[in-house]
């Protein structure tokens, strides 16, 4: 059966450069990239640029905390030969097609994003009040859109900013998609995809465009997708002319959900550096059992004989993410009815987190006794991924038609 899927979706995501990762990090994106970076084209960036939004008033650690993260990233086994990895700020074509989209982008658009006043409110000890942390999530969009991409692995508190990026690639279609000869043109991309690919391509936009026949687009898509007689102009043009509409200068990329994106953290709240409730990924084992031994548990229960509740209790959280149905059920069973006591509870949820970190320990020693290495992998990605910006860059500033005297 045909699909619209492309057989090699280009995949864009990126973390802060704001230091070394945690088990919220892992479970809520990192753990999505390893999966990802063998059946697509994987593009993973240090965000070192949104770093500035909450620490503009120190920089001087960005650098370290960039190294810091990246060994996270190959220790969690992200591999420099199946994906590219780079640093944001050696691209600068992410900040010049922030610059154009931000000429286009209504304020009002990124003033209700649910983190822009929750970040607000919980960091308070920083001055948020700056162009910087209002425009993120639309330096985001531009992270995603300078690479055309398929699909975007975020958190859940994130999927916000990918339908954000979707309005601003539409919008972008919408006012800059409209070629003055763009009929005339599609109909010169047609002839080029060969007599064959041709006539069944009208035939999907004929019977998608005077039926609504969806099967018939997605036919159409893939057509497009295989084609290898026509630019990445004439693809953009066609997609577009499949549906009827201007030409697709920006896709509209997709949000990938991990199962366990939202990652509990030692307090149960969200697992986060700013509420001081992580496991870093390469925590000591001792400190592992320490952290969870420690944590909270359902107040109800201050004697083993006390009956409890999991959904009050933090520990439940974890479980969630660890335990298989079987385990849970045991929860359940021994504490509402008191026949297991907190630490018991705790004991499979700390052997389940040590076999998850062991693996990453012993790669993260690699890396730390090699910086070298490091540096090098984030500059090879870097100046494979300034090649691809620079096309799209390229593609917006003739779709604008605005020229930039180079």
């Amino acid at each position: 059966m045909i699909s619209n899927s492309k057989q090699n979706h280009r995949v864009v995501s990126g973390m802060r450069s704001t230091g070394a990762l945690h088990l919220g990090h892992y479970h809520g994106v990192l753990k999505n990239w390893v999966e990802m970076q063998y059946e697509h084209e994987c593009f993973f960036f240090a965000a070192d640029w949104h770093a500035l939004t909450t620490h503009y008033k120190d920089p001087s650690q960005v650098p370290q905390h960039v190294t810091e993260m990246v060994v996270d990233w190959l220790a969690a086994g992200i591999s420099p030969s199946s994906s590219t990895i780079f640093l944001q700020s050696q691209v600068p074509e992410h900040a010049e097609l922030y610059l154009l989209l931000s000429m286009l982008t209504p304020v009002s658009w990124l003033e209700r994003i649910p983190t822009y006043k929750d970040q607000q409110e919980k960091l308070k000890q920083h001055d948020l009040s700056t162009i910087g942390f209002l425009g993120y999530p639309l330096l985001q969009a531009a992270d995603i859109l300078i690479y055309k991409a398929d699909l975007v692995p975020v958190g859940e508190d994130q999927v916000s900013h990918i339908e954000l990026t979707r309005e601003i690639a539409r919008r972008f279609n919408f006012v800059y998609g409209k070629e003055s000869d763009f009929e005339a043109r599609a109909e010169k991309a047609i002839v080029k995809m060969g007599k064959k690919s041709a006539k069944m391509y009208r035939n999907y936009r004929k019977a998608y465009q005077e039926t609504g026949d969806k099967e018939a687009i997605l036919k159409g898509q893939a057509l497009l997708d295989a084609q290898r007689n026509i630019s990445v102009g004439d693809r953009e043009r066609l997609f577009g002319y499949l549906e009827g509409i201007s030409k697709i200068i920006l896709p509209e990329p997709n949000a990938i959900l991990t199962n366990a994106s939202k990652m509990p953290g030692l307090d149960g709240q969200k697992m986060s550096k700013s509420y001081g409730n992580t496991i870093p990924l390469r925590s000591s084992a001792d400190d592992v059992d320490k952290g969870i031994r420690t944590m909270p548990t359902d107040p109800a229960r201050m004697r083993l004989t006390d009956k409890g509740d999991p959904e009050k209790c933090p520990v439940w959280q974890l479980h969630l993410v660890y335990s298989d149905k079987a385990r849970r059920e045991w929860v359940q069973e021994g504490c509402t009815n008191a026949g297991i006591g907190c630490l018991e509870c705790k004991k499979p949820v700390i052997e389940a987190v040590q076999a998850e970190l062991d693996p990453m320990r012993e790669r993260a020693v690699m890396f730390e006794k090699d910086p070298e290495a490091v540096r090098n992998i984030i500059i090879e990605g870097s100046e494979a991924a300034r090649e691809i910006a620079r096309e799209t860059l390229d593609d917006v500033v003739e779709a604008m038609r605005f020229s930039n005297f180079s």
